[in-house]
């Protein structure tokens, strides 16, 4: 591949993967979006958070188990190094202690990324960020279709008296218009909840709300045809929280709830979103301090590599 024009990682069989810089998937590092075609982005915060801390630890922490990708996709045979020009360009320079700002802050840094025709592939930081990243990314496409894959489906008001937090951003974004609400898809939700109809919001907005028990034991192949039915051809953004899976699989997050996904069913939801138009992703809630074995990280930077392999224009092998 040395005659071609984009970045590739280095192989493990030249390179010691121990070696280096920690950057995502060992991708080059470059400080702005320039001349990409997807970038990968941290948002190191947790201050959003209600429960357990540590997720501003996640974008480091991803990036340092990243260096077990190759760069195809086994599965699906996606090539993305041979298909899109991509680079990890580092973290926004968030405010740890003023939340408020930091979604400023997050905001402006998407807008010029948004604004050079990047996608980002984002690595979180709590789901707080969403909200954010959203006004940019509503600001250059218009209100857009969401693939949300979550335990909670974080479409709160109030919390502690606040409205800005990680279990309100999905609100936020209904009233500001940056959805598309017809072509909004929660998948995963589940847990205990403040009233006997917790996604009642949800479904009157016309969201479609596909609860956890609802996918048990099943694939979930032809639930993702469906949603790429639901959701067409305009712009759709992909926001993946870990807790979505069971904590048997990822432990390391803020607010875990039993009985969720699968690892295989996360991958599925992402493969089946191959064909949308996809203008943004992001992967949160890895919080490496509840996980010392390392593996939530690593489930999360597979997703990551899952997520790039979808982005429209990706080539892939017969």
């Amino acid at each position: 591949m040395s005659g071609k024009s984009y970045n590739v990682p280095p192989s493990a069989e030249f390179v010691a993967r121990v070696s280096g810089i920690a950057t995502m998937a060992k991708l080059p590092f470059q400080e702005t979006a320039e001349g990409l075609d997807a970038a990968f982005i941290g948002v190191p915060i947790d201050t959003g958070t209600s429960n357990r801390p540590g997720a501003r630890f996640g974008p480091r922490q991803i990036r340092a188990e990243s260096a077990m990708l190759r760069p195809y996709n086994g599965g699906t045979r996606a090539a993305p190094y041979e298909s899109l020009m991509v680079a990890d360009i580092g973290d926004v320079n968030v405010n740890l202690y003023d939340l408020k700002d930091t979604c400023k802050r997050i905001r402006e840094a998407y807008r010029k990324i948004l604004k050079t025709g990047c996608i980002p592939l984002t690595m979180g930081g709590d789901h707080t960020i969403a909200y954010p990243i959203l006004q940019a990314v509503a600001e250059r496409h218009g209100p857009v279709g969401l693939v949300h894959v979550d335990a909670h489906s974080d479409t709160g008001d109030v919390i502690l008296g606040e409205k800005i937090g990680h279990g309100t951003p999905f609100r936020r974004c209904v009233e500001e218009g940056l959805l598309d609400c017809s072509r909004v898809v929660q998948i995963g939700l589940r847990g205990s909840s403040y009233s006997p109809d917790a996604y009642a919001w949800s479904r009157a907005q016309g969201f479609r709300v596909v609860q956890a028990d609802e996918c048990w034991h099943k694939s979930l192949v032809p639930l993702m045809a469906e949603v790429r039915e639901q959701l067409g051809a305009g712009p759709v953004y992909l926001s993946f929280d870990i807790d979505a899976l069971d904590p048997a699989f990822a432990p390391g997050t803020g607010t875990p709830e039993i009985a969720g996904l699968t690892t295989i069913q996360g991958v599925e939801i992402i493969r089946g979103c191959r064909g949308l138009n996809i203008v943004g992703c992001d992967l949160v809630e890895v919080s490496p301090p509840y996980d010392a074995t390392g593996n939530t990280a690593l489930l999360a930077a597979n997703l990551l590599f899952e997520m790039l392999c979808v982005l429209p224009k990706i080539k892939y092998y017969n």
